[in-house]
């Protein structure tokens, strides 16, 4: 059994997929380099949920800290990234 975390590209797409299975975006819209606040126009609570479904996906604890400077998807993903190798 391996204990290896998911590439980024699959990080990236099940981020994605949260996205647009939450809030309904268009799947085109969100782009590594997407902001989420300006571009998505996802809000602090948006987030509480995005980071709510992210714990399902990586079986760990979130810490919300470790979210604080997230900006970006790309900014999310390097963050899921981060859980994952703990």
């Amino acid at each position: 059994m391996s204990t290896e975390s998911p590439s980024r590209e699959a990080t990236f797409a099940q981020v994605r997929k949260t996205l647009v299975e939450l809030f309904e975006l268009d799947a085109d819209e969100i782009t590594p380099e997407a902001r989420l606040y300006e571009d998505l126009d996802i809000d602090s609570i948006d987030a509480v949920d995005l980071v709510v479904e992210l714990k399902r996906y990586t079986g760990k604890r979130l810490n919300p800290e470790d979210f604080k400077s997230v900006r970006t998807i790309d900014d999310v993903v390097n963050a899921v990234d981060r859980i994952m190798q703990l």
